[in-house]
């Protein structure tokens, strides 16, 4: 009998810290061929398309965009943004990872503005990362992030600063795409799908794919350096 109730509560605590992504609403579906899922701005050409909802807390974070992708792409969509709960008042919620609404909308790519000169490092899900960043240190809170601004052709060297650690320097050329990386002591693996996956890694440095790195300066917490 003891084993049984061991058995139920490991079975109970498995159920509550599942993860799941559901579609809760489709307004209409749209006919592109677009691989990429990025954040949409405010602009009056973007339709809405439907919403889903997340549910559950999970620490790969990385499977958790892949199965969003997957529910934007059954409707055409290439632009999201999150959707905060509302309290009874009316007022947004604060946001809870383990529960989220996401907005699915399509966008034309034409509306669709560059973004530059800015380098996004994010930690993990799950500890604090000390980096040092041109002779500057900087730690990074768990599901949090770091923005910099960055300057064409000049140099930047990201360092874990940890005895075996790893090391990356990266020169922006003049209208580039922004930066994003990834600090992480854990190994991550790519999406197959190669959309929100990695395209680079060096040790527990890793960059990231834009749509990737879009979802995750949504559901992770800017800290301001």
């Amino acid at each position: 009998m003891k084993n049984i109730a061991i058995l139920f509560s490991v079975l109970c605590i498995q159920l509550w810290s599942a993860q799941n992504v559901y579609m809760t609403r489709v307004e209409k579906t749209n006919d592109n061929s677009d691989k990429f899922l990025l954040r949409k701005e405010a602009v009056a050409d973007a339709i809405y398309l439907g919403e889903v909802e997340v549910q559950g807390f999970s620490k790969d974070d990385a499977l958790v965009f892949s199965l969003v992708y997957k529910k934007a792409k059954e409707i055409g969509a290439n632009t999201f943004e999150l959707k905060p709960f509302e309290n009874v008042d009316g007022t947004p919620q604060a946001f809870n990872a383990a529960n989220y609404k996401i907005a699915l909308y399509y966008t034309p790519k034409e509306k669709l503005a560059a973004k530059h000169g800015e380098m996004y490092i994010f930690a993990s899900s799950e500890k604090d990362q000390k980096i040092n960043i041109n002779r500057k240190d900087y730690t990074i809170s768990p599901r949090s992030f770091l923005k910099l601004k960055i300057v064409p052709g000049e140099i930047y060297t990201i360092s874990t600063k940890k005895l075996l650690g790893s090391t990356v320097k990266v020169q922006p050329k003049a209208n580039d795409d922004n930066l994003y990386f990834q600090v992480s002591s854990l190994k991550v693996k790519p999406d197959n799908s190669g959309v929100g996956g990695l395209n680079l890694k060096s040790g527990d440095i890793i960059g990231l794919e834009k749509s990737y790195a879009e979802f995750l300066s949504v559901i992770y917490k800017e800290i301001k350096p």
